[in-house]
């Protein structure tokens, strides 16, 4: 259940990237973020 929650909430982020809403939001570190917990989660499969 946790991972299809990350799984839409990473699709989410990617989509609103690609579109320049986190640009124009000065959130961009989301991506960084996303980025950084992808690892733990893989290893963690």
């Amino acid at each position: 259940m946790l991972f299809i929650l990350y799984y839409i909430i990473a699709i989410v982020v990617l989509v609103m990237h690609f579109t320049g809403f986190l640009a124009r939001h000065n959130v961009e570190w989301l991506v960084l973020v996303l980025a950084i917990t992808v690892f733990p989660a893989v290893i963690y499969l």
